[in-house]
């Protein structure tokens, strides 16, 4: 009986730190959400994060679980899980997470957790324990995201300014002022489908290996599908401005036509992988877009120099968030 309350007590602990993963994913990856609406002032900030919160919870009644099923049953063997490689992964994507928001960087939350994962099972089992059709997956969006989001913002961007080239400028701001609320709605809605689904995932593949989910269930507990939105949400309701203002201004200067671009372009690739149930992170894909709709103006709008560093910070996420994982796994065995 004493081992079933301490397993349980265990169980309770990883929920917790998973929803607080959740809760900083939504707070570190709110810059991704407003960043553009607040830099073009369509929104003031307080607005825009309870815009973003409020579609980031509708998201739960769009789209299904597959990408949560992608990180419980399609990254690595569920045999192979255990607590302590969900403390491990989960302390390394909150620690990377902390250290690139001080920092202002708009690193990925989404790679972070996925680093987390590697790094505390390559840990415990080596890495024949990866699936390696899952994690290729996952690499090589990592590329197609901010492409994706850089093609389809300069196209909009494009499109755009050959479809009002005859409309005077305020005309132009005005009716893109509005828009802008349609464009941030949609990329919020993307933003919590992707990202809320990635902790469910690991709630659900702890759930299995700790025997409180059946291994051949559909579908993750509807208690972790909604607490899990309800987090992500009030993360972004809280907000991570250190890094709206590199996103929203430091890259490039933004208008709420650009604004619009930016956003669309991100919100249709965030659509289509969440469709295919690829886990991508929304911060390569609007930093993508908004580099897009730079450019689409002129290279030089773009400052390349932070673009530069931002991208180094990407490079860096999964290794560096593996290996803190690697470390908080082996603490956790002499923990519980």
């Amino acid at each position: 009986m004493q081992g079933v309350q301490t397993a349980l007590w265990v169980v309770l602990l990883l929920v917790f730190l998973a929803l607080a993963f959740d809760f900083m994913n939504g707070f570190h990856d709110a810059a991704n959400s407003i960043a553009t609406v607040v830099s073009t002032g369509v929104l003031k900030p307080g607005q825009a994060v309870l815009f973003a919160a409020a579609f980031n919870f509708i998201a739960y009644f769009v789209f299904g679980v597959s990408v949560a099923a992608t990180i419980g049953k399609g990254i690595v063997q569920p045999g192979v899980v255990d607590t302590h490689v969900v403390f491990g992964a989960l302390i390394g994507a909150i620690t990377w997470n902390f250290i690139t928001w001080y920092y202002g960087i708009p690193s990925s939350s989404s790679h972070a957790l996925i680093g987390g994962i590697v790094g505390a099972v390559v840990a415990k089992a080596g890495t024949g324990s990866l699936i390696t059709s899952g994690i290729m997956k996952t690499i090589i969006f990592i590329f197609v995201s901010p492409l994706l989001g850089f093609l389809l913002g300069s196209l909009m961007m494009l499109l755009v300014a050959w479809g009002f080239r005859r409309a005077t400028p305020s005309k132009v701001d005005r009716w893109f002022r509005r828009l802008q609320l349609v464009s941030a709605g949609a990329y919020s809605l993307g933003h919590g489908g992707n990202d809320a689904q990635k902790t469910i995932g690991l709630i659900w593949l702890m759930l299995i290996a700790t025997g409180y989910a059946a291994a051949d269930s559909k579908l993750p507990p509807a208690w972790a599908i909604i607490s899990c939105y309800l987090a992500i949400s009030a993360g972004t309701l809280f907000g991570g401005w250190r890094i709206v203002k590199t996103m929203g201004q430091r890259i490039t200067k933004l208008k709420p036509v650009g604004g619009f671009c930016a956003e669309t372009g991100g919100a249709i690739t965030l659509f289509m992988a969440t469709a295919l149930g690829i886990p991508v992170s929304t911060t390569h894909t609007i930093t993508g877009a908004i580099v897009g709709v730079g450019s689409a103006r002129r290279a030089s709008a773009v400052r390349w120099g932070v673009a530069g560093n931002i991208v180094w910070a990407w490079i860096f996420t999964i290794p560096a968030s593996a290996f803190v994982a690697t470390v908080a796994y082996w603490l956790s065995l002499q923990i519980f």
